[in-house]
């Protein structure tokens, strides 16, 4: 008999596919994670888990789940899983790629022009009755039309964002591991030194996954290098920002504000100094936050569980 946890609450439809293959034990919340003991247990027996990423799959989890056979992991990023140490055990780990990438690219739109046209700061005077008349530079902000844009990290979601600022006419610029020659013509993006692209941005959008490489690649002295007006983005993810560096160029207004979708601790402390920045935006990880992609990203999870206690090939490896 095969079982399978689910760590979050997830629509009945999805519930009853995976009943079709057996037991399946759902953590009944879908605002808190499964506590990390009832989890452990959970899995004593379990042959498959349907995991976020708040739940840290490590060796721990190894030794509470001895039949553990695929580990499906609703997320494109998988650093909360420990790859090497899972495929030496023969467990095989999936994500989410693909399906995501236009919602979480205009989610980061949508974040960028929030923070440039200091859109929550204005509604926040509105709603607090603060706005007595209209005046000339009340919230003036900054343009992204023919600004110069800087994108760390130009893979799907990253490219996704770059053909979103065609329609700006700004002037793309990108850092990346590999360079992405074939796309540069089509995007109409040039590929700069990470140096370069700190010096010369009025916006800086970070859009890359965590790995040892970007860790902490946002700080003290990357902020310092970037112009005193930039706008900083992150949807990658939050532990490529050092947050004390953030803290302390907002302050020093090396830089001009920023807004993150992504922290290093989730959620975050309410008495992070950020919460209290007008030009700090902060939301809550929603990046691929749309009814369509959310199910998009669930049934991808759930036909990989299959696939694999159905011994054939997951359609998204993780390699």
């Amino acid at each position: 008999m095969q079982k399978i946890v689910v760590s979050r609450k997830i629509p009945q439809k999805f519930i009853k596919q995976l009943e079709d293959i057996g037991e399946v034990e759902v953590w009944d919340a879908s605002l808190t994670p499964m506590p990390r003991e009832k989890f452990l247990t959970a899995l004593k027996d379990a042959t498959a888990c349907f995991v976020t990423l708040s739940e840290i799959m490590d060796e721990e989890v190894i030794e509470a789940a001895p039949n553990l056979k695929v580990i499906a992991n609703m997320a494109v990023g998988y650093d909360n899983i420990d790859i090497d140490l899972m495929q030496s055990k023969g467990i095989v780990v999936t994500n989410t790629p693909g399906v995501l990438t236009e919602t979480t690219a205009e989610l980061g739109f949508t974040l960028m022009l929030a923070v440039a046209r200091r859109v929550v700061e204005a509604e926040t005077y509105v709603q607090n009755g603060e706005w007595q008349s209209w005046g000339p530079y009340l919230f003036a902000g900054k343009d992204l039309y023919q600004a110069n844009v800087g994108i760390y990290g130009m893979g799907d979601i990253g490219k996704a964002f770059a053909r979103r600022l065609k329609g700006f006419n700004t002037n793309i610029m990108y850092h990346n591991r590999t360079r992405h020659k074939d796309d540069e013509e089509a995007l109409g993006a040039l590929y700069v030194s990470f140096e370069t692209l700190l010096k010369e941005s009025d916006f800086v959008i970070c859009t890359a996954p965590l790995t040892a490489e970007t860790r902490d690649k946002f700080d003290d002295k990357a902020f310092k290098m970037m112009k005193k007006d930039a706008i900083f983005i992150n949807i990658g993810r939050g532990a490529v920002v050092d947050e004390e560096a953030l803290v302390k160029a907002l302050q020093n207004e090396e830089i001009k504000a920023c807004g993150l979708d992504v922290l290093r601790e989730e959620p975050i402390d309410m008495q992070h100094p950020l919460l209290s920045m007008n030009n700090a935006t902060i939301l809550p990880h929603i990046g691929s936050a749309s009814v369509i992609t959310r199910d998009r990203m669930i049934q991808l999870c759930v036909d990989n569980i299959k696939l694999v206690l159905d011994e054939k090939d997951p359609k998204t490896p993780v390699v």
